[in-house]
């Protein structure tokens, strides 16, 4: 004879437990639920994620959504202190990312270059030719006023926006939000004072 013969022989379903029954019955006294604590008491519940009171795991993972860290902007920023101070920039030239690499004042050229104006109580008094993504303005001060030129290519960003950085207006000139279809066109005034409104219906004509 096999396990699996007394098994089906000997049903599906087991006996209930009862419990309270007295001490003899093996369920009795604490009727299994152990010595004290909130377990032992009748209407406990706990949910099937409580972990006995510590951090819960689901509490510890990472969280997820959006952000617009992945979105930003990263520089290599360089001082015009620094550049000076540099023996290749000595007497002037060009700083660009190329020449800046090769002096060892940025690493590589996977970032945008911005130039700031922070320069020693002597000022700048060399001549300096700066391409750059973005300069400071006090950075554009001081070197126009030594005699040089900048110029600002702009970042990615710059670019799909619109803004001129060469300008005075630096606001986007790319819309960068959809107009409301409920928005009313726009009231045109001539040079007599009279209003029109654009796609106007015309008059109806009197009836003959």
């Amino acid at each position: 004879m096999m396990i699996h013969d007394i098994t089906a022989k000997a049903g599906r379903y087991k006996k209930r437990k009862r419990v309270g029954r007295g001490e003899g019955s093996g369920h009795g006294k604490q009727s299994g639920r152990g010595q004290k604590g909130a377990s032992s008491r009748s209407g406990h519940a706990s949910k099937r994620s409580f972990e006995g009171g510590q951090m819960p795991y689901f509490r510890r993972l990472a969280k997820f959504g959006f952000t617009n860290a992945a979105f930003r902007t990263h520089f290599w920023i360089v001082n015009l202190r620094e550049i000076v101070a540099h023996p290749a920039f000595a007497k002037g030239g060009t700083v660009n990312l190329k020449s800046l690499q090769d002096a060892g004042l940025v690493r590589d050229d996977s970032r945008d270059l911005k130039i700031l104006g922070a320069v020693g109580e002597e000022g700048l008094k060399v001549k300096l030719n700066v391409e750059a993504a973005r300069v400071s303005d006090k950075a554009v001060q001081l070197i126009t006023q030594a005699g040089g030129s900048v110029k600002q290519s702009g970042t990615r960003r710059d670019k799909v926006r619109g803004v001129d950085l060469t300008s005075e207006d630096r606001t986007p000139k790319n819309l960068t939000k959809k107009l409301k279809r409920t928005s009313k066109p726009k009231k045109v005034v001539d040079d007599e004072g009279e209003e029109e409104a654009k796609d106007a219906k015309p008059a109806k004509k009197p009836a003959e």
